[in-house]
This record gives structure tokens, sequence and C-alpha cells, in this order.
């Protein structure tokens, strides 16, 4: 799996396959049996794209059975639940075949890749199928990039087996043959093609603990170490190994492809998280408009109350014969608060409807943002309502990593300026 640091490198998995159910799921897989997949990455449209190295000539199965029938391998002394299928996957990230021109360059890669599989498995009379996949979207990349980018990898199938010679019994009438042997057959093993083997220092003596017992390197781990040297020998220099130690060597397809789904999906929450942020200081900052609005409504509304209203003008004072009105002192007295307070109310209205329309302004544009932002952190809400505790769980992962990456930066900037100063 890529590491986003830049390097390229081989990938080498031996998965088991203990049952004849398991056997045909993945023959359906890699033949391309079904006319549909729950995998989204699988793009049918691209399936004549697939190339085999070596195609089966009937199912898995039937094609065991004729082996043992033509004396190719032997179950002999076997038991019912013993592994009699394998799976090898040869894999290389995405970015390594995109940026050396992409579908050419891994039917290359993977010509060479197919001759280390007959050589790993013992020969190639032993592999019932190797194809490899060339209609697997690699999602990240291909939106990343704008363009379909397609994730090209080997599946061989085959049966794992060992030579075992066969001696004459005591029984054998002849008894100048008993103890030699009497024929050599290739047992199907899985156990013992797949045993660990005795780790070597540089002058070939194997490799002791400190109690004096023998180190041994992991049977995955010599298949990890036997692909990338394969590479490196047909002249594949500029891939490094995969990683020692990793949990990578023991994946199968599927867990492989839920681990990359993993990362990917750490990368999009940390953005998410992001936009999460900017929506909810949104939210707040329409929030507190609203309110801003609903004060100066509240305040144009007391300023209104508070003005002389025309009915209460008018029914002031009394007329006279002469036709004028007359004001008794108290009324004129009140009439020019009236007058005073109407014409304050009236710049102070007329500076509240400024204020409110700005307001209103501010509002529809927070809102027209909040929309946008809630928009943009759809796919995350969704992703919480899928699966909430493993969202929130990458987020405080990420948030985590934040924190301390800012705290271990803190100590080096005060010690920078010191330095300054």
């Amino acid at each position: 799996m890529a590491r986003n640091d830049g390097i390229d490198r081989t990938f080498a998995r031996n998965q088991d396959l203990p049952t004849l159910d398991d056997v045909a799921k993945v023959q359906e897989h890699n033949e391309r049996e079904k006319d549909s997949y729950s995998n989204q990455d699988i793009d049918t449209t691209q399936t004549y794209r697939n190339i085999h190295f070596k195609a089966p000539t009937d199912s898995y199965a039937a094609m065991f059975d004729q082996m043992i029938a033509d004396g190719v391998i032997s179950t002999r002394g076997l038991k019912a639940d013993a592994v009699k299928y394998g799976e090898l996957i040869f894999d290389v990230n995405s970015a390594y075949f995109h940026n050396h021109g992409g579908y050419e360059y891994a039917k290359q890669f993977y010509t060479d890749a197919y001759k280390a599989a007959a050589e790993i498995v013992g020969g190639e009379q032993y592999i019932l199928s190797a194809v490899m996949h060339a209609d697997e979207r690699n999602r990240a990349m291909s939106e990343a990039l704008g363009q379909d980018v397609y994730h090209y990898h080997l599946h061989v199938v085959y049966v794992p087996v060992v030579e075992k010679q066969i001696l004459w019994s005591k029984r054998c009438k002849d008894k100048s043959l008993v103890g030699t042997v009497k024929e050599t057959i290739m047992q199907v093993s899985r156990s013992k093609k797949w045993e660990s083997k005795v780790a070597l220092d540089e002058q070939g003596n194997p490799l002791l603990t400190s109690k004096g017992k023998k180190v041994l390197r992991t049977s995955y781990s010599v298949l990890q170490d036997d692909f990338f040297n394969y590479t490196k020998a047909a002249g594949y220099t500029d891939v490094e190994r995969g990683e020692r130690g990793s949990t990578e060597e023991h994946l199968t397809v599927t867990q492989f492809k839920v681990a990359q789904e993993q990362q990917r999906l750490e990368d999009v929450t940390a953005q998410i998280a992001q936009t999460e942020q900017a929506l909810d200081t949104a939210q707040a900052a329409v929030e507190k408009k609203h309110k801003e609005l609903q004060s100066l409504q509240k305040q144009a509304k007391e300023q209104r109350t508070a003005a002389l209203t025309v009915q209460e003008i008018r029914s002031m004072g009394k007329k006279t014969i002469t036709g004028n009105t007359t004001l008794t002192p108290s009324e004129c007295n009140t009439l020019k608060d009236y007058a005073v307070n109407g014409i304050l109310a009236k710049a102070e209205n007329s500076r509240l409807e400024e204020k409110l329309q700005q307001a209103q302004k501010s509002v529809a544009v927070w809102k027209q943002r909040y929309e946008l932002l809630k928009e943009q952190a759809r796919p995350y809400l969704e992703a919480v309502k899928l699966a909430p505790e493993k969202v929130r769980a990458f987020l405080d992962a990420i948030l985590t990593r934040t924190r301390q990456t800012k705290q271990h930066d803190q100590p080096s900037r005060r010690k920078s300026q010191d330095m300054e100063l």
C-alpha cells in the first residue's frame, strides 16, 4: 500500500484457498465470470484489457482433478481437510505504472512477474490460472487527477507441491532395494511448500539467537524477498521491497483494498473536518446576524411607537370663531416635545432602516455560505450516519496527531525566536 512518501514498492502475497467454495469464489473474481460486482472499482467496460499469461482450460477444481489423473501431482497421504489450492498476488502501487506509461508498461512488468511466479511455485505446470487485472480503478488517484487510473496487479492460482521421494519398504522382496528410492512424486502440500526457512549470515551460516536457536525467516518474508529479487534481476531497479515486518505480507486481496480505502478515508475525513469547522462557524455567524436583525426590528418598532401619531395631533387644540386653533400651554409644550421626538425618531428610523438592510444582506450572504458548506460536508454527514463511531475515531486520531505536531513544533519555534533575539 502506498505510503505517500514517493517510494514505489513491490508486494507479493500468498493466500490459502481452504475450501472448494473459496476456490469457486476466486475463480469467479479472477476470470470475471459474473455479470456484475459489488466492488464498484471494477469497470467491466475495461475487462477486455485483462491479460491471461496462462488461461484455465476448465474450472480450477476440474483442472486439479485432471492433474491427479495425469500423474502431474499426487495427494498420497494428504488429509481430507488439507489445503490444496493457493493464490499469489503480485502488486506495485498504482502510481508506479501511471508514471511509467500505464497499461503497456504494466503488461511487460507482469510478463516478467509471471516468470517469477512459475519459478516460485516450482513450474508452470502447477499453475491453474494467471491473469493481470487491468479493469480495477484506483478511485483515490482517479479523483485526485481527474482521469481514470487503473490498479494493475497479477493473480496466480496454483497447486502447492513439493518433491517427495518414496522409498522401498522392508516388505520389498528384493532386500537390496530396501531404503532406496522407489519413485519421486510431486506431493500436494501447503505446509511443506511454505515452511519457514533458516536465516543465514553473509558467510552462509545459520543465524542463531542468544540461546543458540536458529533464527527462522517466515515463508511470506521469503516470498517478498524472492519477488523483489526477481524484479531487480529483470531490470526494474526503481522499486523497493515491501516493508519488512509489515502486516501487508499477510493481507488478503479484500483486506488490502479495505486498508487502502481506510487510508483514503483518513485523508478525506481530514478535509471534511476542516469543512465541518467552517460550517459551524458559518452557522454561528448566521444565528448572530439573525439576532442582530431581531434587535434592530425591535428598536425600530419601539421608535415608531414612541413617535406621535396623526390622530393624537389632530385631536389637540380648539377652533376659535375666527377659524384659528388655540392650544393650552400644556398642549403647546407637549406638541413641541412630540415634534422634537418625531424629528429624532425619523432620523433614528432612517439609520436603523439602513442597518436593517445591511443586516438582511449579510444574513443572505452567510445563509448562502452555510448552504454551500453544508453541501460540501454532505459526504461526511452521510458517513457519520452509516458509521459514526468509525468516522469520529478517524477524526479524533487526526486531531490528536495535529495537536501533537503543533506541540512538537512550538519548542522549535521558541528556540528559533530566542536565537533571533
